[in-house]
C-alpha cells in the first residue's frame, strides 16, 4: 500500500511544475441532483491533462544511470504530452514517444511542440504499447508506463490530496478510469485522510476492463475494446492498480457513448468548459441518475481538455438540446 507519507512527498516534488488546479462549484449539477458538486478541472494543467503529476513523480525520481538510458513511452495522447512535459521541465535527455495512428489530432499537434521522437504504431493504445516495448527492450531506453507503476500511481493521487486540502466536506469523488492510475492513486490517498469518503469509478460501456477485474479478482490487461470516444479510458486494467485496490474496491459503473456526448455538450453549455471524453465521463452519471448523490458534497474529475475540434463540431451539430 503506497503511504500517506508518499503523496505527500509527491505533492512536494511535482509542484514547481504543475498547476494547483482550482474546484469550482456546478450549480446545474448541484440543482439537477440535488447534491453539492463541484468539478476539479485537470484540464488546466500545463499539458491540458493530469497525467503530467505521475510523469513528473516517476521521471523526478530517477537514477543518473537511469536518465542515460533515454525514455520511452506509449500514450492515447495524455500520458506521452505528460512524459514529453516531465523531460522538458527537468531537463532529461532523449524521448521517444509511441502513440496509435487514431490518437487525437489535439494531442498530436501538442506533442509535436515538445523536442521528442514521436512514433505513430498501430490502432489502438495496445499497439503502440507494444511497439514501445520492443522499442525499449531493441535499444534499452527506459519504459514510463501510463499507468502500471507505483510511482505514477503515486503522482496521480496528488489529485485526491489537492481535492480533500480545499474541501474538507467532500463526501464522494467521482473519478474516470482507464488503465487504473488517477483510480488507484486518488482512492488510496483519499483513503488515508478521510476513510469515509466515497468512491466511484466510470468507464465507457464500451471498455469495462476494471468492473471485469474486480468482479474476477484479477487484473485485466490488454482487453479488447469496443469502439469509444473516450480514447484515454479504452483499454485494460493495470495489475499494480488492481493490487492497491483488490481488497477494497471502489464501485465501478458503465456509460454510454451517448452519455459521454451529453456530458461533454452540459460542460460547454453551463460552464464553458472543453472537456475531453475522457474527462466528460465524471460527470455522465450524475446526468443519468446513476449515481446517487442527493444531500452529499462530491467532486467529479475532468482529467483532460485535449477535445478533437471535429469531434466537438460532431457533437453539437448532434446534439444541439442537452
Amino acid at each position: 500500500m503506497i503511504e500517506l507519507a508518499d503523496f505527500l512527498q509527491a505533492q512536494r516534488r511535482i509542484r514547481p511544475y504543475i498547476h494547483y488546479t482550482r474546484l469550482i462549484q456546478s450549480d446545474y449539477l448541484s440543482e439537477l441532483t440535488g447534491g453539492e458538486v463541484w468539478l476539479k478541472l485537470e484540464n488546466q494543467q500545463p499539458t491540458g491533462s493530469f497525467k503530467v503529476r505521475g510523469a513528473l513523480n516517476k521521471l523526478s525520481q530517477l537514477s543518473e544511470a537511469e536518465k542515460a538510458q533515454g525514455f520511452v513511452a506509449a500514450s492515447a495522447g495524455n500520458h506521452a504530452l505528460g512524459v514529453a512535459h516531465a523531460a522538458a521541465s527537468l531537463g532529461l535527455g532523449q524521448v521517444d514517444i509511441f502513440v496509435p495512428e487514431t490518437a487525437p489530432e489535439a494531442k498530436v499537434n501538442k506533442l509535436r511542440r515538445f523536442p521528442v521522437n514521436l512514433h505513430l504504431a498501430g490502432q489502438t493504445y495496445e499497439d503502440a504499447h507494444q511497439a514501445a516495448a520492443d522499442f525499449a527492450s531493441q535499444t534499452g531506453a527506459l519504459e514510463i508506463s501510463a499507468y502500471d507503476d507505483l510511482d505514477v500511481i503515486t503522482g496521480q493521487g496528488t489529485v485526491g490530496v489537492e481535492i480533500l486540502m480545499n474541501l474538507p466536506a467532500c463526501q464522494q469523488i467521482i473519478v474516470p478510469v482507464g488503465g487504473g492510475g488517477l483510480i488507484a492513486g486518488v482512492a488510496t490517498a483519499v483513503r488515508h485522510i478521510k476513510p469515509l469518503c466515497h468512491i466511484v469509478g466510470v468507464q465507457p460501456e464500451a471498455s469495462p476492463a476494471a468492473q471485469l477485474s474486480f468482479a474476477q479478482d484479477r487484473a485485466i490487461d490488454p482487453y479488447d475494446h469496443a469502439p469509444t470516444i473516450a480514447d484515454g479510458l479504452a483499454g485494460g486494467f493495470g495489475v499494480r492498480p488492481f493490487e492497491q485496490l483488490r481488497h477494497n474496491p471502489p464501485d465501478i459503473v458503465l456509460v454510454s457513448e451517448a452519455d459521454i456526448r451529453r456530458a461533454i455538450l452540459a460542460l460547454l453549455a453551463e460552464h464553458q468548459l472543453v472537456i475531453e471524453p475522457s474527462g466528460a465521463a465524471a460527470i455522465a452519471p450524475l446526468l443519468t441518475g446513476q449515481v446517487d448523490v442527493r444531500g452529499k458534497t462530491a467532486v467529479c474529475i475532468l482529467t483532460g481538455g485535449n477535445l478533437a475540434m471535429g469531434l466537438l463540431r460532431e457533437i453539437v451539430t448532434q446534439l444541439p438540446n442537452h
